[in-house]
């Protein structure tokens, strides 16, 4: 029979690489200069956010394997009571990746895969999570691609009319920190529901 899969584990392991992140950002002020700096915090909101995209894919890969029902009440599908982690993240992801646009987006995804009752949904339909998020995605996106699109979504979420880019933005009273101690409440919440 396969191991179940433990939604808490993941949870740990997403708080210890946020802390990871802010003491690297931190580290970063001491020794560089300001265009470093801002440099740093852009390599962070994508590491947040490839991080919490791990902690979501995990959590979803946790909710099917421990309950297929949860899976077979969405889907209109039984599926056999155990399966393994492999398939669980196949069935998820396919042969591609975990992706989303956004808090709306996620919850799209999400329920794919669970019920809207699911705790999952329940925690992340929250309207205090949708400014963190979106400003995750937004500002990540951003970072990576540095298109005039990703620029324009970016000042939009954020509500600026400039910005030159992410990590000056990010960088200024404490604005990643804000959205990673937002990720680790909403993980926090995941894990206190979780079974497992």
């Amino acid at each position: 029979m396969p191991r179940k899969k433990s939604i808490k584990r993941s949870v740990s392991q997403f708080k210890e690489e946020v802390r990871d992140i802010l003491y690297f950002t931190k580290e970063a002020r001491r020794y560089f200069s300001k265009k470093h700096v801002s440099w740093v915090y852009e390599y962070a909101i994508i590491r947040l956010y490839r991080e919490f995209e791990k902690l979501i894919l995990d959590v979803l890969v946790g909710a099917v394997n421990n309950d297929t029902s949860t899976l077979s009440e969405v889907t209109g599908f039984t599926f056999p009571k155990h399966l393994t982690d492999e398939v669980c993240r196949f069935l998820i992801i396919g042969d591609g990746y975990f992706d989303f646009k956004g808090r709306d987006s996620l919850i799209r995804i999400i329920r794919r895969y669970v019920p809207v009752s699911h705790y999952i949904v329940e925690i992340i339909r929250k309207e205090r999570y949708k400014d963190p998020l979106d400003k995750l995605v937004a500002l990540r996106n951003f970072s990576a691609h540095a298109s005039t699109s990703a620029k324009k979504r970016a000042k939009k979420v954020v509500g600026q009319k400039r910005m030159p880019d992410a990590g000056s933005w990010l960088k200024k009273r404490r604005r990643l920190e804000e959205i990673a101690n937002n990720l680790v409440e909403l993980a926090d919440e995941i894990e206190s529901r979780a079974p497992y």
